[in-house]
């Protein structure tokens, strides 16, 4: 079982907290304000009422032998910063942190956070992208430069096989699943024909990803 030391429970840090708890992990949610605690106190292994800002406290709550200690201050810099030096002075194996913007992000990964996410930043590129392109039902970004896709069947795709097609040499892309009348044939067969009416979710990166968008 993986275990979790959550500190900063606001929206970000509290859904993270559920979450890896649902997981089957172990979670100890630390915030200073006793009514976020008692909020999340059933939700997770353990939540307590302590100042993140005191390396004692921290480690007296033995936060060293957590796996992975997750700073979700977002609103205090000096905050954040202090609890993410903590827990790498305390030898937390890795640190992952929320950042309210890039001069953030930037001063937490000298410290030495191993990841630094900026959620309304990523939430924002995320929707940009599936908004771009009016065909795209559902986005997925898997890395700055992969993602998955689903997409209404191109008309020009009807009543031709996989093979036919030939996606992956002539656009680079592949697809992992067809969506049709409420039901998913996951790694269709090269035999397989598209219809219309038919929903793909298509994995590629995304200069081969728009290129689909077009047709």
């Amino acid at each position: 079982m993986k275990s979790y030391v959550v500190i900063g429970l606001g929206r970000f840090g509290s859904e993270a907290a559920i979450r890896l708890s649902q997981q089957g992990c172990e979670v100890l949610a630390i915030d200073a304000n006793s009514n976020l605690i008692q909020h999340l106190s059933n939700e997770v292994t353990q939540a307590v009422v302590a100042d993140a800002r005191d390396k004692d406290v921290l480690r007296a709550l033995d936060v060293q032998s957590f796996d992975c200690g997750i700073v979700a201050i977002g609103n205090s810099l000096s905050d954040s910063v202090l609890a993410t030096m903590h827990l790498k002075e305390l030898n937390v194996p890795y640190i992952v942190c929320k950042a309210h913007d890039e001069v953030h992000s930037q001063v937490l990964k000298k410290l030495g956070a191993d990841k630094v996410v900026i959620p309304e930043k990523e939430n924002a590129a995320r929707l940009a992208k599936s908004l771009a392109s009016s065909n795209v039902l559902d986005y997925i970004e898997l890395s700055e430069d992969y993602g998955i896709v689903e997409v209404p069947a191109p008309k020009s795709w009807h009543e031709k096989s996989l093979k036919d097609l030939n996606v992956r040499a002539k656009l680079g892309v592949n697809i992992l699943a067809v969506k049709r009348e409420g039901k998913i044939n996951v790694s269709p067969s090269a035999d397989f024909a598209i219809e219309e009416g038919d929903i793909l979710v298509i994995l590629g990166d995304n200069q081969a990803l728009r290129r689909v968008q077009k047709l």
